[in-house]
């Protein structure tokens, strides 16, 4: 079987890296089409994947609509030449690639609030697969798995620390630090919404500097720090979980590694402007779970990040809380390996996806 990945951001490389490992050490052919966008590229390259770059896109919020055409123009030769069976992504680039090549398409879909991309992709695919908590109920061929799309590489099953992380950042053995990671909201889905403001940045990072050793790790093309004092980030993306699984505290605008820390067990506190009434269902749910916290008003942010960085126990009793929580999720490469395998059978999509969830 020919089998082709979409990996548009950082995140979807983990997503799909060990069923594209996995699916290779079968026979199967893979190829994943990459976009060079953050540190997608770097990645790839760094789990040795079998991959082509289709096209670039910066962090501003009109550069992906202006590189649209010729991202669906390389997508396209690129699907004529490999000819694949089977196609996963999450959004419009693999069902659009499905659609015009005939072939079937997988979707993995997140985030409730992405409506454009549901619009414009799930008349194309043959399976659209969403976390357990996933809010909207999309077609008649929407199947839920128990747990997130992190669960695909942050799973127990899965996820071990690779380096000693600690000897790689240069800390003590029992220096307390904080990763901050800023969104630079260029995506479609965030039109309309929005994080942090350079001044609370910059009070957040005083505040928590006068506390613990800070990274930060800032998605911004427009960064600046001035003299704030903070750690370079100077590791390895591929190393971002085993830093965040060490660190005492993640305070972010963005969304994915919020949920990332969460499953590592470490305090999390997210702020931004998809928080309230209508927020994506993991992160309710995380939430509920006492794993983050979702806060809309910076002054509670700080009083939260104060409060936790005080509480000497507050890393362990996270664990106790992770480890209850992932006990009975999947490991979705395994489902994602299984539904490569199975594409053909709608029972057996059936049977690995909503068993898992409670009736």
């Amino acid at each position: 079987m020919r089998y082709l990945f979409f990996t548009n951001t950082p995140a979807h490389v983990h997503l799909y890296k060990y069923a594209v490992r996995e699916l290779q050490a079968m026979g199967h052919d893979v190829l994943v089409l990459g976009r060079d966008y953050g540190c997608t590229k770097d990645l790839l390259e760094y789990y040795d994947l079998p991959h082509e770059i289709y096209g670039s896109c910066g962090t501003t919020k009109y550069s992906l609509f202006k590189s649209l055409p010729f991202h669906y123009v390389n997508i396209f030769r690129a699907v004529r030449r490999f000819k694949p069976d089977l196609i996963f992504g999450m959004g419009g680039y693999a069902a659009h690639a499905g659609a015009v090549s005939r072939t079937p398409v997988v979707l993995l879909l997140d985030s409730e609030p992405t409506s454009l991309d549901h619009v414009v992709s799930r008349p194309f695919a043959k399976a659209i697969l969403t976390p357990h908590t996933f809010g909207k109920d999309l077609a008649d061929n929407h199947y839920q798995f128990r747990g997130f799309k992190e669960t695909a590489y942050l799973h127990p099953d899965v996820y071990e620390p690779s380096v000693d992380i600690r000897a790689e950042l240069g800390l003590d053995p029992d220096e307390q630090f904080v990763v901050v990671r800023f969104n630079a909201f260029g995506s479609h889905h965030d039109v309309g919404h929005g994080g942090f403001t350079p001044e609370r940045r910059r009070e957040l990072i005083e505040m928590l500097g006068e506390r613990a050793t800070v990274f930060v790790l800032d998605e911004s093309e427009e960064r600046r720090d001035g003299d704030l004092d903070t750690r370079p980030f100077d590791f390895h993306p591929a190393l971002v979980h085993d830093v965040l699984a060490e660190a005492s505290l993640l305070v972010a605008d963005t969304q994915t590694m919020v949920t990332e820390a969460a499953l590592l067990g470490t305090p999390a506190i997210r702020s931004n402007s998809f928080v309230g009434d209508d927020d994506m269902g993991n992160f309710v749910e995380l939430e509920r779970q006492g794993l983050i916290s979702n806060l809309k008003s910076f002054d509670d942010v700080m009083a939260r990040a104060e409060e936790l960085l005080a509480d000497d126990g507050a890393k362990a009793r996270w664990a106790d809380k992770r480890d209850a929580f992932l006990a009975d999720k999947v490991n979705l490469t395994d489902v994602i390996v299984q539904v490569a395998l199975n594409y053909g059978s709608v029972e057996t999509v059936d049977s690995l996806t909503r068993h898992t969830v409670p009736a």
